[in-house]
């Protein structure tokens, strides 16, 4: 999957949340930059930084989008209607892909789907040698190093996560909340009869925990 695609539309959409990321953005974009699947566009929606974020963004993106009011499943659903991609990937500003077969493998998972089933894929998030222990711990637990297929728990995270644009048009996140708007997602796909797929060969850093 490493060849462009000569159609109007990229394969996928890569859609990045920041606020004041200069630390982590370059690498972020970089890592994109070198994956394996160049058939991408990036859309970045910014939420009023005030450090370089927007300006190292632009070396590397399709679109930059700004919003005053950050609600993050409003930003989503704004980065995503600015997109044109089949599928959708979701990562967050502060997130590195851990290798170039990071967005091959986020999207596998849709690609290969002869059941329709899978609503969206979410990958693993590793903490870095700066993270603090609890950050370490908690990214530790919650991503293994099992493939699973989630029929009943609805666990879902935007940090690094994919989708199919069907899906989202099916079931857009929450415009709403202030938070969690990635579980809630879950928890409506799972209770209309989809499943979530977890990989952890779509690794990312996090600095962070799942929580921030």
């Amino acid at each position: 999957m490493n060849k462009k695609n000569t159609s109007e539309k990229p394969l996928v959409s890569i859609i990045i949340r920041t606020k004041n990321e200069e630390r982590w953005i370059e690498h972020c974009l970089a890592s994109i930059k070198d994956q394996t699947i160049k058939d991408h566009e990036i859309i970045i929606v910014d939420n009023n930084s005030e450090d370089f974020s927007v300006q190292v963004a632009s070396k590397y993106s399709d679109k930059i989008i700004s919003v005053k009011e950050f609600l993050p499943g409003k930003a989503i659903n704004s980065g995503i209607k600015a997109s044109t991609g089949r599928y959708i990937a979701i990562i967050s500003g502060h997130c590195i892909p851990k290798n170039n077969r990071w967005l091959e493998k986020l999207i596998e998972p849709l690609i290969n789907d002869k059941t329709g089933k899978i609503a969206g894929v979410y990958g693993r998030q590793e903490p870095l040698s700066s993270s603090s222990a609890l950050d370490k711990r908690d990214l530790t637990v919650v991503f293994g190093l099992d493939e699973r297929t989630q029929r009943k728990d609805s666990f879902f995270h935007n940090a690094n996560s994919a989708l199919t644009r069907d899906m989202w048009n099916k079931f857009p996140f929450n415009e709403t909340t202030t938070n969690i708007e990635d579980r809630l997602w879950g928890s409506e796909v799972i209770k209309n009869g989809y499943h979530i797929f977890y990989t952890p060969h779509a690794s990312v850093y996090h600095h962070h925990g799942i929580n921030h």
